[in-house]
């Protein structure tokens, strides 16, 4: 298309845009987001890995905990970082997107990897946490820290740092942490009694999240289940512990409806345990397989059922007599719940508002009547006013949920419905109403003779359609001008092999061939197997500056730290950037040369 006609293509759609602006009707706003399980996570593994873990965690049950919240995530989609901290961050794990086994193992095999130093400062790890969510987190997942310590700090007295210091920077930490809605999860490490378990119960408190402490890998799946269970809206189901004696216990396992996405079987034990499992109709599946995971470490193994057929399915173990086996189990499911916007938005008192919900799988309406008949639903109806709360019961309408109010006062009332079931519920987003439209009964007087309504005046149109004339002719002038922009300088690429520690030759590329912008892939002579790369842009910068911006899967480290990119960054003469690749084990080095 010639570049005429498309700058005038550029200028119609701006004086449109404009124009659907001016019209648009004053309450229009855009949906927000349902809440709900279906939403992935993103995780940042904090681990304490100072001296005084040598005797408050002995055994790396920290260690063990995160590589099993590894294991319980799902198969695809969240993201996890890990910090290992002591008065400083002795490593750090850029925030992963875990698309397959390999991701994950790829994770476990940096945690086991961690050593231990010497001084303490939780507010280290807090901050560096914080900034690994800043960095790398995705507005769309749900975002959580796992802080695993003893509670205890240690300041090393050659730095100067006090506890005022270590206070002061941890408030910090915390309130950024309350203002971006992400909850602080703690593990008290206590196998020596040294927990300082009210300082980490604080963290939790003021974040949102949930405290525990344990001594003992036996406690791992109950914590886990229950960080889970708060973070993603499901009901741990209760399985019996049993001691072994050598003979094949069966467990049941009940799959109680076909909308379960992944189902979690975790296994603790000291001795290795025989496992089998048999499906509803009584056939054996066989561990693994295309429909059922395994993982093992040295104190759990975990089965993981894939989109499992409802019905009640067997699980055989066979452990070492006297050992005891713990068994737990946990249900995602790929389910949200949504309020379906009420017939208006403003009332007058005495008026009755109807509410109704239903379940939205795969961002459709969820028509199965049984998941509906299996639930309990509450509208849960908050007056703005006066800061009171009350919980209405809803009915079961054949695929959805019902619910009426009455608004017996002139005030603003939020609203949003929770539905439950025995292995998971689900809170809808908010939903607000007005009833200070006037008194019951009063109607709206009509207009005045020769008065009509108008929600289009010609004024404003005119005004506008002359104001957007003159942006749109300013914004095709710097189109057209940075369009035909070229390059000064170079880019010299190294690849590394992560698997083999294989690094590339340096390769020097010219950038005065390109004009406007370029990314990537076309540096890497489009390389199939590092095609991500085509949606890491580079654009002019200030003072010939490149502004390097990531529309990709794959992390930017700038010094060591993965730092946010997709709104751009600069890099001016001698900077150096490292881009850690998702779908192949390799990274490259950008370094900017003027």
């Amino acid at each position: 298309m010639p570049l005429r006609i498309r700058s005038t293509y550029l200028y119609m759609l701006l004086v449109l845009v404009m124009l659907l602006s001016i019209a648009a009707p004053a309450h229009a706003s855009p949906a927000s987001p349902q809440a709900g399980a279906s939403a992935k996570m993103d995780a940042v593994l904090l681990l304490d890995v100072s001296k005084s873990m040598n005797s408050s965690d002995p055994s790396n049950i920290g260690n063990e905990a995160m590589k099993m919240f590894i294991d319980m995530l799902s198969v695809q989609g969240d993201k996890v970082g890990i910090v290992a901290y002591t008065d400083r961050i002795e490593r750090e794990k850029a925030m992963l997107s875990i698309q397959s086994q390999a991701d994950k193992d790829t994770l476990k095999a940096f945690i086991d990897q961690l050593d231990r130093g010497t001084y303490t400062d939780t507010s280290v790890g807090l901050t560096a946490a914080m900034q690994q969510l800043r960095d790398g987190a995705d507005p769309d997942h749900e975002p959580l820290i796992i802080l695993f310590t003893d509670g205890n700090n240690d300041y090393d007295p050659s730095t100067g740092r006090t506890a005022a210091d270590s206070d002061q920077e941890k408030a910090a930490a915390l309130q950024q942490a309350q203002d971006s809605g992400i909850p602080v999860y703690t593990i008290g490490l206590n196998a020596n009694g040294s927990l300082n378990s009210d300082v980490l119960a604080d963290i939790a408190d003021q974040t949102g999240g949930l405290s525990f402490s344990t001594n003992t890998a036996e406690d791992l799946p109950r914590i886990l289940s229950e960080i889970f269970a708060s973070h993603q809206e499901l009901n741990i189901v209760p399985v019996d512990s049993f001691t072994a004696d050598g003979n094949v216990r069966d467990i049941p396992i009940q799959v109680p409806n076909a909308n379960v996405l992944e189902a979690n079987i975790s296994v603790m034990s000291s001795q290795p345990v025989e496992a089998r499992l048999l499906d509803p109709d009584g056939n054996e599946v066989a561990i693994p397989s295309d429909e059922v995971l395994l993982t093992r470490s040295a104190s759990y193994s975990l089965i993981k059922l894939l989109r499992p057929t409802e019905g009640e399915w067997t699980l055989q173990i066979k452990g070492v007599p006297q050992d005891r086996i713990d068994i737990n189990l946990i249900f995602t499911y790929d389910l949200e719940l949504a309020i379906d916007p009420p017939a208006q938005s403003s009332y007058s008192p005495g008026d009755e508002v109807t509410i109704t919900a239903s379940l939205v799988s795969g961002g459709q309406p969820l028509q199965d009547a049984s998941q509906y008949s299996n639930m309990t639903a509450v509208m849960h109806v908050k007056d703005i006013d006066t800061d009171q709360t009350e919980e209405v019961a809803m009915t079961v309408n054949g695929a959805q949920f019902e619910g009426t109010y009455t608004l017996a006062e002139a005030h603003d009332y939020e609203i949003f419905v929770r539905a439950e079931e025995s292995s998971f519920y689900r809170e809808s987003s908010p939903v607000t109403v007005s009833a200070k439209g006037g008194a019951a009964g009063e109607e709206t007087p009509p207009p005045l003779a020769g008065e009509e309504e108008s929600s289009f005046p010609l004024l404003p149109l005119i005004g506008g359609i002359i104001g957007g004339l003159l942006v749109a002719g300013y914004f095709l002038m710097r189109y057209l001008k940075q369009a035909n922009r070229g390059f000064v300088g170079q880019l010299v690429l190294e690849i590394r092999d992560e698997a083999t520690g294989d690094k590339s030759h340096p390769q020097y590329k010219k950038l005065n061939v390109f004009k406007g912008k370029f990314n990537l892939h076309q540096l890497l002579q489009l390389a199939p197997e590092m095609k991500e790369t085509e949606r890491i842009v580079f654009r002019h910068g200030k003072n010939d500056r490149l502004l390097l911006q990531n529309g990709s899967g794959s992390t930017i480290e700038r010094s060591g730290r993965a730092v946010d990119a997709s709104k751009g960054i600069e890099l001016k003469n001698g900077d150096r950037v490292t881009v850690v690749l998702q779908q192949v084990d390799k990274t490259i080095s950008v370094e900017y040369i003027v």
